[in-house]
């Protein structure tokens, strides 16, 4: 982390500055309601314990719903200039890596006083977004709330439920009603997501892998995937930070966007879609590729998080970007919106943290809490460290896989090529999912091609694996 820029430590003044709050803020920010009555609850990883959002569903007359999103207020125990401020200013991110999460935010904010914990009531930021029943956000609306959390929900166990495969979890169970809720939601999120796709939104499908403890000791490394709890909570918050980019727009204020450029590599996943039988015209089209990544998905579901990975390297890394009212904002070509923010977890990303005190000061009617300038420097030094804290997160995890591996010099996989460049070749294997370096016969490869490697070589210091290709 300190080779590249982050620092892993907090400073004995955000230490002291931490110690001297003495608990969690207790009055709604700005003209705030009382909504704790309401059936809240998160969902979020089993272990998480940085509750960034709740989510509630309150239905219309009609077919509509509205649904409200509540966001951790952070900003009323992190004001601007603190010097908790200035060490969540310089990592911009919470970083998550195999042996140890390093929080942008001392724990007893992220996990306590700031976090949206079962059973506690907190201040928050309200997103409400009104969705019609063929997933069209028809209203949206923003302030400040009292909330509390019914009940702390893990994505597997809501999804296996929901999918029919499993009971309800017991803290849903506990509570009267919660079941219908989240019924209501998931068909909210599904009408979304029908609607996102619709319009070029792309549907894609990789492999996370995350590690697998016995204790103290690396057991493997097991692959998360999306399901229909994950899905519900993503197309939420994304549906969200277009109601607030929209808001602060509206208000004559500026924003940070999140977003992706148009691919500058379309001519290879034209030749990839090719490759799979598909056919994508010769300038980039979110809607095509996702109807060509659809058909792939059922065609071959197997094989659909190889073509999903190739896909993700080759579209190119997001970024934040300085938006000003009225202007033509860029859009998020992967998403296929046009107004995009990041403002849903201001405990573990600092973009979030300045979207939330935009707001609030929209909300009062107090002057832009930000410079144009400000906000410009701030949009690039959030993307430069969130691009440093993923290489962190990489390097530990490929010391994971390493770890993992070094008993197996010599095995042999069938990996897919995930990046070409002057810098080398990489490739994935899917058992352990891991990448690695072909350091040789790498000649002519590139994104998407598939191979087969043996592992010749691992460094779990410096989390180096080593493949060679091996001539079918």
């Amino acid at each position: 982390m300190r080779e590249r820029g982050l620092r892993p430590e907090f400073p004995a003044e955000v230490l002291a500055e931490t110690r001297a709050i003495g608990g969690a803020a207790t009055h709604a920010s700005g003209p705030g309601r009382d909504l704790r009555d309401l059936l809240w609850a998160s969902i979020d990883n089993d272990d998480s314990r940085d509750l960034d959002q709740l989510t509630v569903a309150v239905p219309l007359d009609g077919d509509a719903v509205r649904i409200l999103v509540a966001i951790a207020d952070v900003d009323a125990l992190v004001p601007k200039g603190s010097a908790i401020d200035h060490h969540a200013r310089a990592n911009t991110t919470s970083v998550y890596t195999a042996a140890e999460i390093f929080p942008m935010l001392p724990e007893k904010l992220s996990t306590d006083l700031t976090s949206l914990g079962e059973s506690q009531e907190r201040m928050a930021v309200v997103i409400e977004i009104v969705v019609g029943s063929d997933g069209t956000v028809q209203e949206g609306d923003v302030y400040g709330a009292v909330v509390r959390n019914h009940a702390k929900l893990a994505y597997d166990a809501v999804a296996a439920w929901l999918d029919g495969a499993a009971p309800a979890p017991a803290a849903l169970s506990a509570v009267a009603g919660l079941d219908d809720q989240l019924r209501i939601q998931d068909r909210v999120a599904q009408a979304l997501k029908r609607l996102r796709h619709q319009q070029g939104a792309l549907e894609l499908e990789t492999i996370e892998a995350r590690p697998v403890f016995d204790g103290e000791e690396l057991t493997g490394l097991e692959a998360d995937r999306k399901n229909r709890a994950r899905e519900l909570i993503e197309d939420f918050m994304i549906a969200a930070n277009g109601v607030t980019a929209r808001y602060l727009d509206r208000k004559g204020f500026p924003s940070l966007r999140r977003v992706l450029h148009s691919p500058d590599r379309w001519e290879r996943i034209v030749t990839l879609a090719a490759a799979e039988g598909g056919r994508l015209p010769a300038e980039p089209s979110a809607r095509a590729l996702d109807e060509f990544l659809a058909a792939r998905r059922q065609a071959d579901p197997g094989r659909f998080p190889d073509l999903s990975l190739s896909v993700v390297k080759l579209l190119g890394r997001g970024e934040y970007a300085l938006d000003l009212p009225g202007r033509q904002a860029d859009g998020h070509f992967g998403l296929a919106v046009k107004d995009y923010t990041h403002s849903t977890a201001p405990n573990r990303r600092f973009p979030d943290l300045i979207t939330q005190r935009l707001l609030k000061a929209a909300l009062s009617g107090q002057a832009v809490p930000y410079s144009h300038e400000e906000l410009d420097a701030l949009a690039k030094h959030c993307t430069e460290q969130e691009d440093r804290a993923t290489k962190v997160e990489r390097q530990v995890q490929k010391s994971a896989a390493a770890l993992l591996l070094e008993s197996r010099i010599g095995d042999r996989f069938d990996a897919i090529v995930t990046g070409a460049s002057a810098k080398g070749t990489w490739a994935r294997i899917v058992h352990p999912a891991v990448e690695g370096k072909v350091v040789r016969g790498s000649r002519d490869l590139d994104v998407g091609d598939r191979v087969r490697v043996e592992l010749v070589g691992v460094d779990v210091e410096r989390g180096f694996i080593d493949f060679a290709r091996i001539e079918r």
